[in-house]
């Protein structure tokens, strides 16, 4: 019986995917199912969707919707209604887990809250050092291989502990704002449903932190995991991203701050 259902979203970003899709075959907790978002992608991105699951008998949905430009909301509540279980992990197909990512996300949830993680993130040579044996082998997660193939060194690689009893004092102590994060964060079925899942009146720019300031409004509240369940940036271009797309999202957000809105006509019920 699945566990959990973990939602990536992608497009047109084959290397990359290949790279996350192993991750998840290299969880410590091997009862869940992978739900593909997919925001359009050529027939590369399905042709390793389908190669990964044959060879590591991943148990994976690839949910696809015509490119009609950046509408990745439409295809996370498209995610949402193929999921199974009633549990879901939110990530993308750029953030390689750490072994026990899923593990730790499914430990830590609690009705009433939502999940907050975050990401290390990587430069792009770093990126393309990373193998499959590297990732079967944990190296892209440990300080040193990283240090060693092109990462200057920060405090931020705390974040990669592996010590359980401080990577919990660190998620209590962290000034960072426990917020709904599209790399990393999780929650119950039920409650994205009630809030009617992703606002696909946005675009590029927050849709996911609005999703869970609507839970908020909800009642939900959130805990906190950044130094618990670790995933991996790789690097990327983000051409989608506009002052114009921001601001009509910020709109958005404060106006739904502001009347304390919960659920949203353009979502995955549409009035």
């Amino acid at each position: 019986m699945k566990k959990a259902s973990v939602i990536l979203t992608t497009y047109n970003a084959e290397e990359w995917l290949q790279k996350v899709l192993i991750g998840y075959s290299n969880q410590t907790e091997k009862a869940f199912e992978l739900i593909i978002a997919d925001d359009g992608s050529s027939e590369k991105t399905k042709n390793v969707v389908e190669s990964i699951a044959k060879e590591y008998s991943l148990d994976i949905k690839h949910v696809w919707q015509e490119d009609n430009g950046f509408q990745k909301s439409k295809i996370l509540n498209k995610a949402i209604i193929e999921s199974s279980c009633e549990y879901l992990i939110f990530s993308d197909g750029d953030c390689i887990p750490r072994k026990d990512f899923v593990a730790q996300h499914i430990r830590n949830k609690e009705m009433g809250y939502f999940l907050s993680g975050g990401y290390f993130k990587l430069p792009l040579i770093t990126s393309q050092k990373i193998t499959k044996e590297t990732i079967h082998n944990n190296d892209c997660f440990k300080p040193k291989w990283l240090l060693n193939n092109g990462l200057e060194f920060s405090f931020k690689l705390t974040k990669l502990t592996q010590n359980g009893f401080f990577g919990a004092f660190m998620n209590w102590i962290t000034p960072t704002k426990k917020t709904f994060n599209g790399h990393n964060s999780s929650c119950y079925k039920s409650d994205i449903l009630a809030v009617n899942g992703f606002n696909e009146e946005m675009k590029y720019g927050g849709l996911d932190r609005e999703l869970g300031e609507r839970l908020f409004n909800y009642g939900i509240l959130a805990k906190q995991i950044r130094y618990s369940a670790i995933c991996v940036h790789l690097d990327h271009e983000r051409s989608y991203a506009t002052k114009e797309n921001w601001a009509h999202n910020n709109a958005i957000r404060k106006y739904n701050k502001k009347h304390q809105v919960t659920y949203i006509d353009k979502g995955i019920i549409k009035k």
